[in-house]
């Protein structure tokens, strides 16, 4: 599972590294270009998320806060593979 900070209409779909919360917990920082509006936005970090750690669509789900701007994105593959992907993009700022 990975840890997400969702902005809606945030002019551009991009992952922006990894953000602390106040609470102490690390997410990903992540927008998207549409509105969330009729499950536009999860649809797109699913696009988001596929694109990023190279795995197809269908293998990226919304675990939990299909309605929050902070969710748990699941996503199915080699975990070992999976995780350099996902190391590779905290160096994104």
């Amino acid at each position: 599972m990975i840890a997400v900070r969702v902005t809606p209409r945030g002019g551009r779909d991009a992952i922006d590294g990894i953000e602390t919360l106040a609470d102490g917990r690390a997410v990903v920082k992540a927008r998207v270009r549409v509105v969330a509006e009729g499950g536009a936005a999860n649809r797109a970090v699913i696009e988001l998320f596929a694109g990023a750690l190279k795995v197809p669509k269908g293998k990226v789900s919304v675990a939990s806060g299909v309605t929050s701007r902070l969710k748990q994105i699941a996503v199915e593959g080699n975990p070992e593979t999976l995780a350099e992907r996902l190391n590779a993009l905290k160096d994104i700022t």
